[in-house]
Parts: structure tokens; sequence; C-alpha cells
């Protein structure tokens, strides 16, 4: 059996990757971190397209929800909430420098959890929404990172030791958000509830860099997007 685990925050990227890993693979897992990030919303709303894709794809998913306080590390206008998220800046800003929404080598953090969950579990293939287009530059979304945490991986564990090998998939690395998009619906993604505004109110904020590279992404696509239909078809305004 051909078993998966997902790096899955909800929002557009780590969505995608989840419908193409149930196409994948026949036993899908994943796992969500509560690190004490700016909000909880894209948390729930991840639970809730846990549910569209069952549903969609009748398929059961392995949810796994894991929480670690990044706060007492702070430095990002995602965990400390005296620093402010950027707003309406252009593409080129986005696409120059790191900003301040960075999150101290989360990434890692992340994958160093993921990987003791997946050894715990035998789950040799671990997926993540890392992508090197259209995004604000982290340098733990980028190639020679992943597969050097790769081999980090299958030096470091007692499967990796034992000849079994972890093999971490980024379908998505380099695609551009609006070829993330088609792939997404290729595979019956479905966006509604993935979320991906930093200010974490219900109806997205429209300004901030995630959602200046979503809405660039959706337009590029020639395809509306589920989550603003979504908040129209249940009478939000602003959308």
């Amino acid at each position: 059996m051909k078993k998966a685990i997902v790096i899955f925050s909800g929002g557009l990227d780590s969505t995608t990757c989840l419908f193409w890993a149930l196409d994948e693979f026949d036993e899908v897992h994943t796992i969500t971190f509560n690190y004490s990030q700016r909000h909880s919303i894209e948390i729930d709303f991840a639970k809730k397209t846990l549910q569209l894709a069952e549903q969609i794809k009748g398929k059961k998913i392995f949810p796994h929800f894991f929480n670690i306080d990044l706060s007492q590390i702070g430095g990002s206008a995602l965990t400390d909430s005296s620093i402010d998220v950027p707003k309406n800046r252009s593409i080129n800003e986005i696409e120059s420098g790191i900003p301040v929404t960075y999150v101290p080598f989360r990434n890692g953090i992340f994958l160093s959890i993921t990987g003791a969950m997946a050894e715990r579990y035998e789950i040799f293939n671990i997926i993540g929404g890392w992508n090197m287009l259209d995004y604000s530059g982290y340098p733990d979304c980028r190639e020679n990172f992943l597969r050097s945490f790769e081999q980090t991986l299958n030096y470091g564990t007692k499967a990796g030791s034992e000849g079994k090998t972890f093999t971490i998939h980024t379908p998505l690395l380099k695609m551009k958000k609006s070829q993330i998009i088609v792939f997404g619906k290729k595979h019956q993604a479905n966006y509604s509830y993935s979320y991906s505004c930093y200010e974490g109110k219900e109806t997205p904020c429209g300004k901030c860099d995630a959602c200046i590279l979503r809405a660039k992404g959706f337009k590029e696509a020639g395809i509306e997007d589920d989550f603003l239909v979504r908040l129209r078809n249940e009478g939000h305004n602003n959308t």
C-alpha cells in the first residue's frame, strides 16, 4: 500500500497537494500545525476542506493536528501581533527580499515533526505545497533546502538507517500560482475553504501579499475563486 502524509495548512497550495495525493496514493494522512500563529481560522477551514475532499474523492483521510508555540521565538508578523502584516505591495516588492511574514525556519520545524510522525506510522512519502514561483521569497521553500532535508531524514532516522527511504514530494515547486490552480482543478480540488489571508478574518483583506498572489493566480488561470464564490453565495459583503 502506498501511503503519504501531506503537510496541510488548509491554504491553496496544500489543498492542491491534498487532492493530488488522493489520486496518487492509497492511504493519505495530513498534518496540520497550530503554531500560535496570528489566527486560527485557517485550522477551522482546513477541517472543512478535509471533509469536502473525503466527499469529493470518496476516500478516508487520516488527519493529525499538532500544537507547537512558535510565538516563543517570534520575529514574524505571523507569530507576533506587534509586527504589522505588509499591505498593498506591488508584485515586484513581494518578489524582492524576504518579508516580515517569514517565520524563522518554520518549514524546517514542520518537516522535522512530520518526519517523526511519518516514521512512527511507517509513511515514507511526505508532501508539501512549497513553491519557488509566485511566492514571497522564503528560503525554506527552495529546492536545495528541501532536497537537503530529505537527505537529513534518511540519515537521521532509525527507518533510514534500516534501508527505508523517505521521499519529499514537491509537485508544485516550479509552478506559477495560476498553474497550481489549473493543476488542482484537474484533480478536482475545491478551494471553497482554502484560506490564504494573513489577517485571519472570514472575508479576506485582499491587500496582504498572500491575498494579492492568490488573486493574481486565479485571474491568470481564468477561473473564479471558489472561496469568493462561497462567500457571495452566503451573503457576505465586500467580496
